[in-house]
């Protein structure tokens, strides 16, 4: 038997599932494809940025969504070594938003959130302990193949979007070149409850800490700090994963040695890649299968759910409106894609050199940089607009 929709996606991540329910809510019958059991609960993503919010609200969850997180509307640079501290603050843009501020919050409670919404409408379906195994087009639809729990199962779409994460099963049979770089380091996440604000003066929710020997990345979520650093290259997992090790960060960011309770350990590889095309026929690229970059400054998700709101709005007016599916999903590859390299890539790769930058006396050219960027009211409103990601869409929408 074949199961029949008008789009499949692939991945319940928070792409997938804002791609899926924004497309039951126009009528277009959906089915979200999951390979896990549940959501996964990735502890990665946990800052949405005000455009983002701003879509949630057109979705409905953004009440419910900020109600999950912490409102952080002030974050900080700071030098380890100096102990300098520069500091922003997102109500300056106000006036081009309601949500001045970021979101503190887990990427996994909005995938949850509207997962749960998406089950329940009569355009949409869940499916979990799904995965694809490959797909064939033609020019009617596409045919894809999926391992459920104990046969494989058939799938006929009009359109198949790819959500499927950095690993994405659908991306590798496109066969398209997926062209950039991976970090030598990777990155160790840790969470904690401890009141590591005690240990700090006037420490923001969300804060940058530079030093040329370990910066890190300290976030508050609802109810835990994560602290987000590079690994020696070339060190075994087990060790980055230690007791020992996570008792060295914490010493090192802290002062202290007691022995700190930790919530999640994740230890992950970091790649700056985009994938050559996001239009394939009829099948369709988003978030982390089309582009990945690393986490400084909460830009993957963020661009991701920008690619699913794009590419649904691209959807609507080919199967609802008759539109030129052709052109609108050519449009859709020229705007989301130089975004991806334009914007996400190189401000992600030059927020990561300015965390690296931290002098060991005085101030480093991106302090003295940041300084005279506080100092300029007209640069310091750029810069929030471009961190905020307000730029990137502006961006966007001049692209035919």
């Amino acid at each position: 038997m074949t199961i029949r929709t008008r789009v499949l996606v692939a991945g319940a991540g928070p792409v997938g599932a804002v791609a899926a329910y924004r497309l039951a809510e126009m009528g277009i019958d959906t089915i979200l494809l999951e390979a896990a059991p549940d959501c996964p609960e990735d502890m990665r993503a946990s800052t949405f940025h005000p455009p983002s919010l701003e879509m949630m609200e057109q979705l409905g969850i953004a009440e419910a969504l900020i109600a999950d997180g912490l409102k952080a509307p002030l974050y900080q640079y700071r030098n380890r070594r100096s102990g300098s501290i520069i500091e922003l603050d997102l109500g300056e843009i106000a006036d081009v938003t309601n949500h001045p501020y970021r979101l503190q919050c887990e990427q996994y409670k909005l995938a949850r959130m509207l997962a749960t919404k998406l089950d329940s409408h009569p355009h949409g379906q869940l499916v979990f302990n799904r995965r694809v195994l490959s797909y064939e087009q033609d020019g009617d639809g596409v045919t894809v193949n999926v391992e459920g729990p104990i046969a494989i199962e058939t799938y006929r779409a009009d359109y198949l979007i790819a959500a499927d994460g950095a690993n994405s099963t659908v991306r590798k049979w496109t066969g398209v070149e997926f062209e950039g770089f991976t970090w030598p380091e990777r990155f160790l996440t840790l969470s904690t409850a401890y009141p590591v604000e005690e240990h700090f003066t006037r420490l923001a929710q969300v804060n940058y800490i530079a030093d040329a020997e370990e910066w890190c990345v300290l976030l508050r979520v609802p109810t835990l700090w994560r602290v987000l650093v590079p690994t020696p290259e070339n060190e075994p997992d087990e060790r980055l994963l230690s007791d020992a090790y996570k008792d060295r960060v914490f010493s090192g960011l802290l002062g202290v040695q007691e022995e700190l309770r930790t919530y999640h350990r994740t230890l992950y590889r970091v790649h700056q890649r985009v994938a050559k095309s996001f239009h394939h026929g009829r099948v369709l690229l988003a978030g982390d299968s089309a582009h990945l970059n690393n986490p400084l400054g909460g830009f993957g998700m963020n661009s991701g759910i920008h690619d699913a709101w794009n590419l649904t709005e691209k959807l609507r007016e080919i199967l609802l409106d008759g539109g030129d599916a052709e052109a609108l999903l050519a449009r859709y590859d020229r705007q989301r894609r130089t975004v991806a390299s334009e914007f996400v890539q190189a401000q992600t790769i030059q927020n990561k050199q300015a965390m690296e930058g931290g002098s060991s006396d005085g101030k480093s050219d991106q302090e003295r940089r940041m300084d005279a960027l506080v100092a300029d009211p007209v640069l310091r409103r750029n810069y929030m607009l471009r961190q905020a990601m307000f730029t990137s869409l502006e961006r966007e929408a001049e692209i035919d």
